[in-house]
């Protein structure tokens, strides 16, 4: 992380919400904090508490730490579990931290959809009307394009066979670890994705046939991972 800036009176806040664009969103930011030698942070916000993310959304999170710590950013802050609209949990991050210029991406909503539900933007600068903003052009998706790898997630357990872990979607007295699973899409067997959390780190490990492909992993967090009995 950052210990010295040359210019405190600036202050980058970077919006990141989902998919491949973050990454060139917060590229953008560091590239500011650097010009301006000031202090940069990183803000994803989502509905859902960090421990429902799917498994796409998840890897997005895992990525954008690495690369806020890649780049010696000041911090990198999730607001899970958000019920509040996003530009009022933006509003009070920038607060928080003095955030002078916003980096955020252009949203692909239509003219329509911008008068029905209003406009993004225009909800940023009432919220926020003490910072610049840098939109950043996003590459638009299709919608109803994309190709869904796996089904909804489910609860699930651990269950410790011999030297291999099981996944059980019944809760026993001997379950080690509960998480969520994520199955294949065109599979009849349980092969897919498990997915707990640890000290607020997402662990995503492979099953084939209900056994994780890697328990090796399952053995150095279990001690320390609470179960709900």
């Amino acid at each position: 992380m950052k210990k010295i800036k040359g210019r405190m009176d600036e202050s980058i806040l970077v919006c990141v919400f989902y998919g491949p664009n973050g990454e060139r969103l917060i590229r953008r930011g560091h590239k500011l904090a650097s010009m301006l030698d000031c202090p940069l942070y990183i803000l994803t916000v989502d509905s859902l508490p960090l421990d429902e993310f799917d498994v796409e959304k998840s890897s997005y999170i895992e990525h954008w730490k690495d690369l806020a710590e890649e780049l010696e950013a000041d911090d990198f802050v999730i607001r899970d579990n958000e019920k509040r609209p996003s530009p009022k949990v933006i509003a009070e991050v920038a607060n928080q931290f003095n955030i002078t210029q916003i980096v955020i991406g252009q949203t692909a909503r239509s003219r329509w959809e911008e008068i029905t539900k209003g406009s993004f933007m225009n909800s940023l600068l009432r919220e926020i009307p003490f910072a610049d903003f840098h939109v950043v052009s996003v590459t638009r998706t299709i919608k109803g394009a994309e190709t869904e790898e796996f089904e909804t997630g489910v609860r699930c357990y651990l269950i410790k066979e011999g030297e291999d872990y099981k996944i059980s979607f019944a809760q026993r007295k001997d379950c080690q670890v509960e998480g969520i699973f994520f199955k294949e899409i065109g599979t009849d067997f349980n092969n897919g994705v498990f997915k707990f959390m640890k000290d607020a780190k997402i662990f995503q490990l492979e099953v084939t046939d209900d056994v994780i492909v890697k328990p090796a992993i399952v053995d150095e967090c279990i001690d320390d991972v609470p179960v709900n009995k």
